[in-house]
């Protein structure tokens, strides 16, 4: 992609990242993840390791930013429940590169699916109230 390209894809992102809700934007990160581990599946199947790499090392930072917003003080055993499963995934996808595995990769798809269609619900749920303010 020429540079000016992708620099207007980037103020694209950037526009439409701000315009988000934290809800929204929480969506966004899963969405992420979610394409990655289908990018770094398919670098396994075909035993591509940049690709393997790349696509597992943007996930994992992906958990952390999910981590690293998790307000333990205000989310009690909610947000302890999330950091140990943040953390049990990065374990699974660090098996999944080392073992050049997919079945880790699988497993956090699902899991990683289902906490997505949550925090979707509830940001729908909460848009209209939003709206309102």
């Amino acid at each position: 992609m020429p540079a000016f390209a992708q620099q207007a894809a980037n103020a694209y992102r950037q526009t439409e990242a701000q315009s988000r809700t934290p809800l929204e934007l929480v969506v966004m990160l899963y969405d992420g993840a979610l394409t990655f581990l289908g990018a770094a599946r398919r670098a396994i199947e075909r035993n591509d390791i940049a690709a393997r790499r790349e696509a597992i090392s943007r996930t994992l930072a992906i958990l952390s930013e999910l981590q690293s917003t998790l307000d333990m003080d205000k989310g009690g055993a909610v947000a302890e429940s999330l950091d140990r499963l943040y953390r049990y995934l990065v374990e699974r996808l660090l098996d999944a590169s080392t073992r050049r595995d997919v079945q880790p990769i699988d497993e956090t798809v699902r899991l990683l699916t289902t906490l997505r269609e949550a925090w979707a619900d509830v940001a729908r749920q909460t848009a209209p109230v939003q709206a309102v303010r």
